[in-house]
């Protein structure tokens, strides 16, 4: 395998490890700074350069995409997915997961585990979000920050409101997010590779420092994982489109809260704490996935006209419970089921003689036009407001104004 390590710092323990690694297996390896690409763009042709010369074959890429360059960074991995190159994790869950508000969206329809968390731009907003996250103390975050850098507690409300104010005139995105008071000073970061955690390490923060991170001095232990946490660290880590994640999860009262998916972990902390070939495992996985590169489905289903992918939901009271999905007439109807999503479990390719249950959830590849009657309409989530929260209600003889004006 000829595989490229995009990196801007070859000296850093990372890179080199992996490096390391890659050599030991007898794999070429090279480690190609990111910032000195040059992307090529031409009909049916899609190239890149690299130090002013035509690129040469690579049969995979391991993305090890900073935060300052992530807009350069991930236009690169795009290109190499156009070439069909292998890429360890794609541009979309590099995107994905760098923007922490854009990581807790996607994880947030899910059910997953994550801190109750708001986002606000207007100053009178301010005090209702916290209140909604559970009042003081709050965390506040930036949503570009790593390392711990950018993460606030505020033990008041008037403290809060005077940080978010003072961040907001500087035009920084900041984060409400509920404080987890059983897990302070304390979090696990769990490494993900394919699908398994391959290493875990409990950080403890020192002294009056509620950030676990190392960089902010924390101490490590190893942790032998859960079911639960392996399978939630690993889960969010897929819901994010990423291969090799470190997924840093809280260890709440109601079970792991997904806290962060970091696209670009590092090993050296990790690895020195579990005493474990990490980077053996990330270069073994790669080598072994290197004749599957990323698929952009958008992009391929635009060229089968009338074809697409639809989620079918089987609800309380369908014709279809009962019945499995050879008998349920949806092949004769040329549509494919892919997967079917039970709970929180997923079946990839679920057998023919599977039956379906009411709450399934069928994600079908098919014509679009005989899967429209079949998708469920979308419905409005009614939500009772308390009462501080109604509308003066208008005087006899006027009408009522939409509570959202």
């Amino acid at each position: 395998m000829k595989l490229g390590i995009l990196s801007c710092s070859p000296r850093s323990y990372s890179t080199r490890r992996l490096r390391e690694a890659a050599e030991q297996r007898n794999h070429k390896v090279l480690v190609l700074n990111t910032l000195k690409f040059a992307i090529d763009l031409e009909k049916g042709d899609p190239d890149l350069y690299y130090r002013q010369k035509q690129l040469s074959q690579y049969d995979a890429v391991l993305p090890r995409i900073g935060a300052s360059i992530s807009y350069f960074g991930t236009a690169v991995v795009r290109q190499f997915e156009q070439m069909d190159v292998f890429c360890a994790n794609s541009s979309a869950g590099i995107s994905n997961s760098r923007d922490k508000l854009r990581s807790l969206q996607i994880l947030s329809r899910h059910h997953i585990g994550i801190p109750q968390t708001t986002f606000v731009r207007d100053k009178k907003d301010v005090l209702p979000a916290i209140a909604r996250v559970g009042g003081a103390p709050v965390i506040i975050k930036l949503l570009e920050g790593t390392q711990g850098i950018g993460v606030l507690l505020a033990e008041t409300v008037k403290s809060a409101e005077a940080i978010i104010e003072l961040l907001q005139s500087q035009k920084q995105n900041i984060l409400i997010q509920k404080f987890v008071a059983e897990s302070k000073g304390r979090d696990i970061r769990a490494f993900v590779v394919g699908d398994q955690v391959v290493a875990a390490m409990r950080r403890v923060a020192q002294g009056q420092e509620f950030r676990s991170n190392v960089h902010r001095g924390g101490l490590t232990e190893p942790v032998e994982l859960d079911e639960v946490y392996r399978e939630t660290a690993v889960r969010a880590a897929q819901i994010m489109g990423l291969r090799v994640a470190g997924v840093d999860l809280l260890e709440g009262k109601s079970g792991p809260q997904i806290v962060e998916v970091n696209s670009s972990p590092g090993l050296e902390g990790i690895e020195r704490c579990t005493q474990l070939d990490i980077a053996g495992a990330i270069i073994d996985y790669i080598a072994a996935q290197v004749n599957f590169p990323e698929i952009d489905l958008r992009q391929r289903l635009t060229v089968s006209r009338g074809y697409g992918v639809a989620e079918i939901h089987v609800p309380e009271g369908s014709n279809y419970i009962g019945k499995s999905i050879r008998d349920s007439g949806l092949r004769e109807r040329d549509i494919i089921v892919l997967t079917l999503n039970r709970g929180t479990s997923t079946i990839p390719n679920p057998r023919s003689q599977r039956l379906l249950e009411a709450g399934d959830r069928l994600l079908c590849f098919g014509k679009l036009e005989l899967m429209r009657d079949l998708v469920p309409a979308k419905t409005r989530h009614k939500r009772s407001l308390p009462v501080q929260d109604l509308p003066n209600l208008p005087a006899a003889g006027k009408t009522f104004k939409n509570i959202e004006e």
